[in-house]
């Protein structure tokens, strides 16, 4: 099956979609992905990236990107550049670039509205008192002493909050609907509070900014979003989602909006409907926005994009790619019940990919030499090997052959255990792509390592010979000792060494699990050709797994290789 379109899952929201396509209600989609710019985007965020561009792009809408800008306190320029970075390496095209304090003003003047309408007002009770008075699951809440300030006070109060006469937290806008609620997000939530923060938009112009739940829903209905597409934890939430949009009703209050025309956005109002999934959670990580931020600022990874991360921009510096991770997503599906994905599922899908679309190369990286003795040193010649086995079209290339060769110690066993088919002494073995040798003396150290196989190779035994059919069990890799080209393997595993971080339940935290073993940073030879690699190519190195050309560290004098994949799950016997 094609990574690049991958059978479609006919999921719940798809199935919506078509109906509501179907029966007239819309006549075009329009969905959104709304990241909060206060960290790095994760495998999780991914999901959602994939669900709401892969919709619109389906049912030929559009999707926009809107970052969600409203607590200045935790937001940052690099976050911001870091999301784009990642939804355009997803393979995805944004309709339009929108932020929430686009939207400051109309957000200011629903609020003037709901005042106006009696259902919100002014509360002076301070944080510790609202939890207070909320009350709880079992026990109903009772209503702030502030509740029936007259419109007038409230309008009065609030035109103040926005002018920066109050201090920070001193008072809040709440919507007025039922403190007895059996829905805790209804008693009386928070519209409005003062926060007098610099906004890297906005500058000082704002000492207010909007609750979470109301500008959400006022910027989805105010670019025209037809299907708000969000995770379980909101599923309580969409009342007061609906109540929003339908109080304030922008569809038919055009002077609310006013403001956007002036500024030349486009606006086209609509009233959205918010759809749950579950979110995309996977084992041997941890996916809290808060734990990813401590474990880089604690340094115990090499920053946001370190290859072991969970973040995007982690797993494409590790070389996973993007039609790997989509086929993930689609794969797995979306629904309602939520569950943890083994993550060899994912690494599967980006193997898959990557066995499809990585060109094959030599590399040794646990080298130890061996030299074939019934040639001349000097000896040189060109080999040709396919950059495929499976697919002619990558073509051929030039490998070049000598009689000093580097191959894996873990190729050679002095003492062979059962069942041991590669290089032993007085044994023999195919060299890949030249033929058979026998191994006739192990050379070895002071300290007792062997240091140097010598062999000969049987010269009927190469191609084109009448011997090059000869039947022996084992075939190893190498590499031509002249020509090799020294480089740095970073072989990456699993951040984690258990499969739920989070469990805090042996009294260790997610922070005690860190795997030892999660990288490890070797010296080998790769052939020519591969050291030729641009940064970011993916790369078969034969027999070892699919590796990619660091990003930021890979030359051509000096490679730098990151191992994306083993060529088969490691740890599926651990399981």
């Amino acid at each position: 099956m094609s990574t690049e379109t991958p059978l479609l899952q006919q999921h719940f929201i798809r199935q919506i979609v078509r109906d509501d396509l179907a029966s007239g209600k819309h006549t075009v989609i329009h969905t959104r992905f709304p990241p909060e710019p206060n960290g790095y985007l994760h495998l999780g965020h991914a999901k959602s990236i994939c669900l709401n561009f892969g919709l619109a792009s389906e049912f030929a809408g559009t999707c926009n990107l809107r970052f969600d800008d409203t607590n200045p306190s935790k937001e940052d320029v690099e976050y911001v550049d870091a999301i784009q970075r990642d939804v355009k390496w997803l393979g995805f095209e944004w309709a339009e670039l929108r932020h929430a304090s686009d939207y400051f003003e109309v957000f200011y003047q629903a609020a003037l509205k709901l005042i106006r309408l009696g259902v919100a007002y002014v509360d002076d009770l301070s944080a510790d008192e609202v939890r207070e008075y909320r009350g709880t699951l079992t026990e109903p809440g009772r209503n702030s002493p502030y509740r029936d300030r007259s419109v007038e006070e409230n309008l009065d109060l609030f035109q103040r909050m926005r002018a920066g006469e109050f201090a920070d937290g001193s008072k809040t806008v709440r919507a007025k609907m039922d403190m007895a609620s059996g829905n805790i997000n209804l008693r009386d939530p928070a519209l409005y509070r003062i926060r007098k923060v610099h906004h890297q938009n906005t500058g000082d112009a704002w000492p207010i900014y909007p609750m979470y739940d109301f500008a959400h829903s006022l910027s989805d209905a105010v670019e025209g979003i037809t299907h708000s597409l969000c995770t379980l934890e909101f599923e309580d939430h969409r009342p007061l989602y609906d109540w929003c949009v339908d109080q304030v009703d922008l569809v038919n209050d055009p002077a609310l909006w006013q403001s956007l025309v002036a500024a030349g956005l486009p606006t086209a109002p609509s009233k959205p409907r918010q759809i749950e999934f579950s979110r995309g959670n996977l084992n041997y990580t941890v996916m809290s926005k808060r734990k990813l931020i401590t474990l880089v600022s604690e340094n115990l990874v090499d920053g946001w994009d370190d290859p072991r991360m969970p973040t995007i921009a982690g797993v494409r510096r590790r070389g996973f790619t993007p039609a790997g991770i989509r086929l993930f997503w689609e794969r797995i599906g979306v629904s309602k019940q939520n569950s943890t994905i083994d993550m060899s599922v994912l690494e599967g899908c980006v193997r898959e990919d990557l066995d499809a679309k990585a060109p094959r190369r030599l590399a040794v990286i646990d080298p130890v030499k061996l030299v074939i003795t019934n040639l001349p040193a000097d000896h040189a010649e060109t080999l040709t090997f396919p950059n495929h086995p499976k697919d002619e079209s990558f073509g051929s290339r030039s490998v070049p052959f000598s009689p000093a060769l580097w191959i894996e110690r873990e190729d050679f066993a002095e003492v062979p255990p059962k069942g041991f088919h590669r290089l032993k002494p007085e044994g023999e073995v195919r060299l890949r792509g030249v033929g058979i040798v026998r191994c006739d003396e192990v050379v070895k150290n002071d300290a007792g390592d062997v240091v140097e196989l010598r062999c000969t190779l049987d010269l009927e035994s190469r191609s084109g010979m009448p011997g090059a059919d000869r039947k022996v069990k084992g075939t190893i890799h190498w590499v031509s000792a002249r020509d090799a080209v020294p480089a740095v393997v970073r072989l990456y595993d699993r951040l984690f060494d258990v499969t739920d971080p989070d469990d805090d339940t042996d009294g260790k935290t997610y922070k005690d699990h860190i795997n030892p073993d999660s990288r490890r940073v070797v010296h080998g030879f790769v052939e020519p050709a591969a050291a030729g690699a641009a940064r970011e190519d993916r790369v078969q190195f034969e027999r070892l797994g699919f590796f990619v050309a660091d990003m930021h560290d890979h030359t051509h004098d000096a490679p730098v290789f990151n191992r994306v994949v083993t060529l088969r799950d490691s740890w599926a016997k651990q399981a």
